[in-house]
């Protein structure tokens, strides 16, 4: 965490969350004592001691709301980062975005190979179910259901897998904001609009307040997105972790490429006030999710 993150509204509900995300990855990834340790340790190499752990926040910020025990709700937000962690092992493999530096320490195909890398990321993907359809998830299997059905369909061909399949092939015509923003919702926006639903979900909130949080989530995953395109436009890798200017480097079109960073920068802030305006029904008890919001367009990681 950084030193101005460190001093935000934001600074002990982060370190929290990382503390008890790690501590229930320690649990469940425990390594056996034959020949799969390398592959639970790739996954725990992966999976603890590094990130932003915005997922699994959102999922307990929002199930909050609706007086979900952290228990649960923070097994939710252990299953996200499960598929978060799966996407970013692949993403980074050779034949996807050929990256070999990611949390500030080499990708996992890196560190261990490129087959152990697939399968830790295809068993994280597995564990995330695995724990959505477990009892000590919500007492209510149809709950379990509903959870586990969005988040197949939000990590899927209609969600995360989609969007970065249209990333890796040439956009068909010219490229405009609709077209990038589509992308996005799909590569990074499926799963942060199933982390605010999820909450919701778990505490059975009415429709009009999913629709609420729903237009929250919306309006935050570009933003989000918006601030990822500057920060591999100006940031600095050492403080993010990963090796920047990859968009520029392959001619792909963002949303700075496209508005500038001036107004790409007004554009997300844009977004936080829309995202904001959404949380109004819920007045005072939605402040955790009004400081996430505006901590993704401030962050500098």
């Amino acid at each position: 965490m950084t030193a101005e993150a460190a001093q935000s509204p934001l600074a002990a509900p982060f370190s929290q969350i990382a503390a008890d995300i790690n501590t229930l990855f320690d649990e469940v990834l425990g390594v056996p004592d034959d020949a799969r340790d390398r592959l639970v340790e790739a996954m725990r190499y992966a999976a603890m001691g590094g990130g932003k752990r915005l997922r699994p926040i959102l999922v307990c910020a929002s199930a909050d709301l609706f007086g979900v025990p952290r228990s649960m709700s923070l097994r939710a937000g252990l299953a996200v980062e499960c598929i978060h962690a799966h996407s970013l092992i692949h993403d980074d493999l050779p034949c996807m975005d050929d990256d070999d530096l990611r949390r500030g320490k080499p990708t996992v195909h890196v560190a261990f190979d490129e087959a152990t890398a697939v399968l830790a990321g295809d068993a994280l993907l597995a564990l995330a179910f695995d724990i959505l359809g477990a009892a000590e998830t919500h007492p209510d299997a149809e709950v379990r259901v509903e959870l586990t059905r969005e988040l197949s369909r939000a990590a899927g061909a209609w969600g995360m897998a989609g969007g970065q399949m249209l990333d890796l092939r040439p956009m068909a015509g010219p490229v405009d904001m609709d077209a990038v923003a589509r992308l996005q919702r799909l590569k990074t926006g499926a799963i942060i609009a199933w982390s605010v639903d999820a909450g919701a979900v778990l505490g059975r909130a009415s429709s009009e307040e999913r629709t609420s949080l729903r237009g929250f989530a919306h309006s935050l995953g570009l933003a989000f997105q918006i601030a990822d395109d500057m920060l591999d436009c100006s940031g600095n890798a050492a403080t993010v972790g990963k090796r920047l200017r990859k968009d520029e480097e392959q001619g792909k079109a963002t949303f700075v490429t496209l508005l500038g960073e001036d107004r790409a920068r007004r554009q997300a802030q844009m977004l936080i006030d829309q995202a904001v305006e959404h949380l109004k029904p819920f007045g005072a008890r939605s402040a955790l999710l009004r400081h996430i919001a505006k901590f993704s367009v401030d962050r500098a990681y």
